[in-house]
């Protein structure tokens, strides 16, 4: 698979009711170790809301919000794949499931982990503000 600066890439759920676009050089591939993210295995590739479209109803979609009420994940109503999320730390951005984009090869692309533990508000010893990605 060839990498092009800006390239689109569509990608769906497992059942096809959401689909979706986004445009990306798929340059870097992020984890988080939040206690969501850990539980639903997720690997996401960052975008601006600017490079995301929503192809499908928006009916389709399940949302799910905890801890801060920030980060609005979405899952499809039909069969329940995770497929994209509003970021906490970068609320104009979106998180995409890189394993629901078509003809993707995420073995390829660098992985980048996130700390997503820390930014809970909820739990004690919690950090007022998200210090950003691990070095």
């Amino acid at each position: 698979m060839q990498l092009h600066k800006g390239s689109p890439h569509k990608g769906s759920c497992h059942c096809g009711a959401v689909e979706f676009e986004i445009t990306s050089d798929l340059a870097e591939l992020t984890t988080c170790d939040c206690s969501l993210c850990i539980k639903k295995n997720a690997v996401m590739v960052k975008v601006h809301e600017d490079q995301f479209t929503l192809m499908s109803d928006a009916e389709t979609l399940s949302e799910y919000r905890w801890n801060t009420w920030v980060a609005r994940h979405y899952f499809c109503k039909t069969c329940g794949i995770y497929t994209f999320h509003r970021k906490t730390s970068a609320p104009d951005h979106y998180g995409i499931n890189i394993f629901c984009l078509d003809n993707t090869d995420p073995n390829i692309i660098p992985i980048r982990a996130t700390e997503g533990a820390n930014m809970d508000v909820v739990s004690k010893g919690a950090r007022d503000v998200w210090l950003g990605p691990r070095v």
